[in-house]
């Protein structure tokens, strides 16, 4: 997918970032953490990971499927920007 290489860098920093989140949850298991705060760490992952899918999914939208921003037919445009914004609203 060459257009992710145009947003690597940024996407394998928020990689990263997830990588250190899950490292955390495990030295919390490690350390016997209690429940809650472990919770909170997986709630915490599962945000980061809903956000870069989202950001994924909208990339293949506009790259795959219709560009809203670049698509003649209105129609079509306002059905790709809604099905974006929606899975933005659902993938929260």
């Amino acid at each position: 997918m060459a257009h992710l290489t145009k947003n690597s860098a940024k996407l394998i920093a928020r990689i990263r970032r997830l990588q250190g989140q899950l490292d955390a949850i495990a030295r919390s298991l490690e350390n016997e953490a209690p429940c809650g705060d472990v919770l909170q760490l997986v709630a915490s992952v599962r945000g980061a990971m809903n956000g870069l899918t989202i950001e994924l999914i909208e990339e293949h939208v506009r790259n795959h499927v219709v560009n809203p921003d670049r698509e003649d037919d209105p129609e079509k445009a306002k059905g790709a920007a809604e099905l974006i914004a929606v899975l933005r609203t659902y993938l929260k």
